[in-house]
């Protein structure tokens, strides 16, 4: 059996809680050392972020009139972190042409501050019209600055700990993470080979233990890599590490925390 290399900490627990630390102020350094900005981060972040990038004259090097508007549109989607989304359902609730929409878009990822994943179906194949796909803010941070920072048992941590580690592969200039969506069932991460164009790794993101002890609940997880000769896949906890079978696929389950720490630190180190 293949053993992946990790960061193992010595005390998951107090490494749980700076992650959650860098959920919520990891994307500025002045948060840590700040009490002051600590005690009130939305400030501090609005002020940086929504003055400096959405509010002022840049907008308008893309075309973009209505300021206001793509500041709306940047809320929904920052509440929103990781999930599914599609131009007509965005150009629905804003009220906003697609043409617009589209338009916003490309100029917060061009900004930095949204990554778009693209969506395959369980053969790994892309799918011919891009009608969905998944938005991720690429600083978890962002967030908990426009509504409020979160606690480990937070509803939203999952969705918070998937941006997260996001965050940390979006550093990587040679690699696309995709996302996999089917009829009835998804995949969190996978990894397209450059060579052969087909999947070779996949990841679940889980703020859960309990798939350690029902690693068979992992059906989609199960059901991609068997349909990909896959034979090895990843899935994220809260604080367990270990290695199982599970019909023939090895998952190293391991907690989200030091996960997002090995990517950044091996972004770092390549």
């Amino acid at each position: 059996m293949i053993r992946f290399h990790f960061f193992e900490a010595s005390d998951i627990k107090q490494f749980n809680k700076y992650f959650i630390d860098y959920i919520n102020f990891g994307g500025y350094p002045e948060a840590i050392f700040s009490e002051s900005v600590r005690e009130n981060p939305q400030r501090f972040i609005r002020h940086d972020v929504v003055d400096k990038v959405l509010l002022r004259d840049l907008p308008s090097l893309y075309g973009i009139a209505d300021v206001q508007e793509l500041n709306s549109l940047f809320t929904t989607i920052a509440y929103n972190s990781g999930q599914e989304f599609s131009l007509e359902t965005l150009s629905s609730q804003s009220g906003s042409p697609k043409n617009s929409i589209k338009k916003y878009l490309e100029y917060l990822e061009a900004a930095f501050l949204i990554r778009i994943v693209r969506r395959i179906d369980q053969s790994g194949k892309r799918f011919k019209r891009d009608n969905f796909f998944k938005i991720y803010l690429t600083n978890p941070s962002l967030r908990s600055a426009l509504f409020s920072p979160i606690d480990p048992l937070d509803e939203l941590m999952g969705a918070m700990a998937e941006t997260a580690i996001f965050s940390q592969w979006m550093h990587r200039q040679n690699f696309t993470p995709y996302y996999a969506r089917w009829k009835n069932g998804e995949v969190d991460m996978v990894g397209i080979s450059t060579k052969n164009l087909k999947p070779y790794w996949a990841l679940e993101i889980k703020w859960s233990d309990k798939y350690v002890k029902e690693p068979l609940k992992l059906k989609s997880l199960l059901r991609f890599c068997k349909e990909n000769s896959i034979t090895q896949a990843l899935v994220t906890t809260i604080n367990h590490y270990e290695v199982k079978e599970v019909n023939g696929i090895q998952i190293t389950f391991i907690p989200s925390s030091t996960y997002a720490y090995t990517v950044g630190l091996n972004t770092i180190m390549i």
